[in-house]
């Protein structure tokens, strides 16, 4: 459920609430379950419902990835529903699609997001410009956020070209999404991967979220990233972590060892910051 409050707000609430940055990322892969799960859309029902159930104390979010639910066909999509009603309402849930189209097709994306699902964020392609992000924005209640600098390494071919102005291309993104925060529901995705430029673009965002995914198995550096990126007041970065949490542990009690693995990165996220 939301309320009445901006998406960023929303955010903060939750962290605050939560005492976390942490988000646990959902991409149930069918190779990597449990064996005593099927490996079918029941088998990641059970995985991901099981998962929620341990980690929910220690998290402000959960990162929900479409991918890995589309793999599994119509069941795929019953089980994301479903899922997402087992989220208390007190934790936000981001919708990882990286949706970027215009015109009436963002409508029914952005529509498919927020009515349909209750999703409330989504991660958006800036590529097409202001009239694909704005679907996304236009309730003030629910958020985009959109890639800026990502942590594959195919980024560079186009995030990091650089215009006569100066200016990079994650650069003026970053710049445009300040623009488009008129509601307070913008942020920016920002790979932990990417931290030697995570300072710049906290420069330029302000108090913008910034969404940082590669800690972990993708090998972030946590320290770097929460000097980089918290705004002064230590908020304004969500810390996604999936596989080092998912697979913790791979018998009849990966629950727990999930929920002692979300544990485990929210207090030392907790402790990183606090002692710098």
């Amino acid at each position: 459920m939301t309320n009445n409050h901006p998406f960023n707000r929303r955010l903060i609430t939750a962290q605050e609430t939560q005492d976390s940055l942490l988000c646990v990322g959902l991409d149930p892969d069918l190779r990597k379950l449990p064996d005593h799960l099927s490996r079918d859309a029941d088998g990641v029902y059970t995985f991901c419902s099981e998962i929620i159930a341990q980690t929910s104390e220690f998290v402000c979010a959960y990162k929900i990835n479409s991918a890995f639910f589309e793999v599994l066909g119509a069941r795929g999509f019953e089980i994301l529903e479903k899922l997402r009603g087992e989220i208390p309402d007190d934790i936000l849930a981001i919708y990882d699609v990286k949706r970027g189209d215009i015109g009436n097709t963002a409508k029914q994306y952005a529509y498919a997001a927020f009515d349909t699902l209750n999703m409330d964020a989504v991660t958006v392609n800036p590529y097409m410009g202001a009239d694909a992000v704005e679907p996304f924005i236009r309730d003030p209640t629910r958020g985009a956020f959109v890639l800026c600098l990502t942590s594959n390494p195919g980024s560079a071919d186009f995030e990091r070209l650089q215009f006569n102005s100066g200016d990079t291309l994650y650069e003026s993104v970053a710049k445009k999404c300040v623009e488009w925060n008129a509601k307070d529901n913008v942020g920016l995705v920002v790979g932990a991967t990417q931290a030697e430029s995570l300072g710049a673009i906290r420069k330029i965002a302000g108090t913008l979220p910034i969404l940082a995914p590669g800690v972990g198995a993708q090998g972030g550096d946590l320290r770097t990233v929460l000097e980089a990126g918290l705004t002064d007041d230590e908020n304004g970065l969500v810390i996604p972590i999936s596989r080092a949490i998912l697979y913790a542990g791979s018998g009849k009690d990966f629950a727990e060892d999930a929920g002692e693995a979300a544990y485990h990165y929210s207090t030392l996220i907790n402790r990183t910051f606090s002692n710098e």
